[in-house]
């Protein structure tokens, strides 16, 4: 069977959704707090969120490792190890999990001493981060799980536990913060229940899938823990988780020496590209889906070792990739002042992020490279080279702002931020050739 573009579509559209989602909890947080609490809570949510997505990020190995791992069994009709991974897959997002629950005290004093805030925002800070984290062994199961949705190619299934998770947690934050008045304390425990029960509902569906799928092998375990705790393939998934973080943190210290650098300018051109980082995180969301969708098509044709398909996987995937990337690059180029404007209407800032709305458009349609190569490298689980394209990228990105932003000022530094994300492709497309299926 062909993989068609309409096929690829089908699974995309779902998870463009999923992803779309996660900011309007956020936004629907602000809207609560800031409608019936107090600025200290509204500082509190901002400190504490900040916080939870830095670990949750870093930690996203969970997701993309166990993409990678379960879309190649699947390819090979090997339903025992698609069960494996997953269970194996837990058992490290619940390691993880209880880590940062038993780390909880330095990991709170740690970060809030990073941050600045008043005592008032801090306490409250301090006392959302100690309801939250009883729900990290909830949310990193709750990737792992997401991966496996991915990795089998059951999107739907994971825009409804993305709805689920984000609809039972604006309705339980809403009850605590507002109703019962708990400000972001109520917040923390919103979340908190909610993360839980979108893990239970979310393993509840996993289970029944897997439980369908394997309705043919009734003979076998569905639980094998000799396997699962196979210490080769413990150390493979390790090392591939190990090799995804680094990624993902060298990623995240990129992002933050932009921010940085742009807060050396003034706070104009700080806020202003504070607020085109969020255009660029929106974009993201439409570009990803594809790049998800590559992840299981990719695995699927590695473990299959059909090499047909790799290829359309990797061609209509791009295609429509790079598509979609050239409409929001366009719609920005063209829309980009009223988003803007809509984000703030302090006219120094509006101006400074007017000034920039061409440098976000190319780069809008620059990532797609990186996004795409990043989904099919996941797929195939060649996680080394992922580690060193960003080791190089980054290291890159550093120097030529180092060299451009003095000369250039914040145009200089944007131009940095394209050449790291072209970079980031260029690095990876170097071993493409290794990753196709012989």
């Amino acid at each position: 069977m062909s993989i068609s573009y309409s096929y690829i579509l089908q699974r995309a559209w779902p998870i463009i959704l999923a992803n779309a989602s996660v900011p309007l909890l956020a936004l629907a947080d602000t809207a609560i707090i800031g409608n019936l609490g107090t600025t200290s809570d509204l500082g509190a949510i901002a400190f504490g969120s900040l916080i939870f997505n830095f670990i949750y990020w870093s930690f996203g190995f969970l997701r993309m490792g166990t993409t990678g791992f379960i879309s190649q069994a699947n390819g090979a009709r090997n339903e025992p190890e698609v069960r494996n991974v997953l269970w194996r897959s837990l058992l490290i997002a619940g390691v993880i999990g209880a880590s940062i629950i038993l780390l909880q005290w330095p990991i709170k004093w740690l970060t809030l001493s990073a941050l600045h805030g008043d005592m008032t925002v801090e306490t409250l800070a301090a006392d959302y981060f100690s309801i939250r984290v009883w729900g990290a062994p909830a949310t990193l199961a709750t990737f792992a799980l997401m991966g496996t949705l991915i990795g089998l190619g059951a999107s739907r299934l994971l825009l409804a536990l993305q709805i689920f998770l984000n609809g039972l947690n604006i309705v339980l934050d809403y009850f605590f913060a507002g109703f019962l008045n708990m400000g972001a304390s109520g917040i923390a425990l919103g979340t908190f229940i909610a993360e839980w029960s979108a893990f239970i509902v979310g393993l509840f569906i996993v289970i029944s899938l897997l439980r369908r799928r394997n309705k043919d092998s009734s003979s076998e375990k569905f639980i094998h823990w000799q396997k699962i705790l196979d210490p080769q393939l413990i150390h493979a998934t390790l090392s591939a988780n190990g090799d995804i973080f680094i990624r993902t943190v060298l990623l995240l210290l990129a992002f933050y020496w932009f921010t940085d650098q742009s807060a050396q300018f003034s706070n104009d051109i700080l806020a202003a590209n504070h607020i085109l980082l969020q255009i660029i995180s929106f974009s993201a969301f439409f570009i990803d889906g594809f790049a998800f969708v590559a992840e299981s098509l990719v695995g699927t044709a590695i473990g299959g070792k059909n090499k047909i398909h790799f290829q359309q996987a990797v061609k209509r995937s791009s295609i429509l990739a790079g598509i979609t990337a050239l409409g929001l690059a366009v719609i920005i180029v063209l829309l980009g002042q009223h988003v803007v404007d809509a984000l703030t209407n302090i006219t120094t800032v509006r101006e400074a992020a007017y000034s920039s709305l061409w440098f976000v458009a190319i780069y809008v349609l620059f990532s797609v490279g990186a996004f795409q190569l990043d989904g099919i490298f996941i797929g195939a689980t060649r996680t080394r080279e992922m580690r060193l394209a960003s080791l190089q990228a980054t290291a890159i990105f550093f120097l030529t702002s180092l060299v451009l932003t003095p000369w250039l000022h914040n145009a200089g530094l944007w131009l940095s931020f394209i050449v790291y994300v072209l970079c980031r492709a260029l690095m990876l497309l170097r071993f493409f050739e290794t990753v196709s299926p012989r």
